[in-house]
């Protein structure tokens, strides 16, 4: 029988640490919060491997280390209202609802949102409101004129849909992978300002698209 504790333990250790996530408020919560819960029954046993793992349609769970690097540059506080775009599993959203005021999450597949509902009712999260719909350009129709103090993108977007810059409130981050494959980055935006944001490059990455993500305009010959 798997030690869930001890491949919990060897996964922040041996992958997270060494990834320069030493917050150690997102060290306890990844402790806390039980990834394999969130994981497709049929992965359970490689829920804590340095993998993406498939959740269907194409999509995956995130590896381990690029939540937690996420969660660290984000810096949520216990006030925080954030935004998620890609329930996927749950797990993340989990790790934000731990971590935050409120979490509002958009999901474009309904049965990835229904499944998470039930995962985060086991887990005693109910500060997340789930959505389902098509948010790859703008999260207007489903938030209206609200602010976040954090946004999340969960796929990759070749530019970030100025709908959600303009979604942050003050002081706001927003997480996203940008770019195109093999060439991506994980990148922080912060609002400082009105209309003002500034972006700082973490790390490369790649990530699987964003459903419906905007497209910038593409030279052809």
């Amino acid at each position: 029988m798997m030690d869930f504790e001890k491949a919990r333990f060897n996964m922040v250790e041996q992958q997270i640490r060494p990834w320069e996530v030493l917050d150690q408020n997102v060290l306890d919560l990844l402790f806390a919060v039980r990834r394999e819960d969130f994981v497709p029954a049929a992965y359970r046993a490689i829920a804590f491997t340095d993998l993406e793992i498939p959740l269907g349609h194409g999509q995956a769970m995130m590896a381990p280390k690029i939540e937690a690097r996420l969660l660290q540059e984000i810096g949520l506080e216990p006030g925080d209202k954030v935004l998620e775009i890609g329930t996927g599993s749950g797990y993340l959203t989990a790790l934000l609802g731990r971590s935050a005021a409120h979490v509002t999450s958009i999901e474009y597949y309904e049965e990835f949102s229904r499944a998470a509902a039930a995962r985060l009712a086991s887990a005693g999260i109910g500060n997340v409101n789930l959505l389902t719909g098509d948010a790859g350009q703008s999260p207007a129709p489903f938030i209206g004129a609200s602010k976040f103090d954090a946004i999340v993108l969960t796929g990759s977007v070749p530019l970030v849909p100025p709908a959600y810059l303009a979604a942050l409130a003050n002081g706001g981050r927003l997480f996203a992978v940008v770019g195109d494959a093999p060439a991506m980055e994980a990148t922080l935006f912060t609002k400082s300002g009105e209309a003002q944001f500034a972006s700082h490059g973490l790390f490369e990455t790649v990530l699987a698209p964003l459903i419906n993500a905007a497209q910038p305009a593409r030279f052809t010959f």
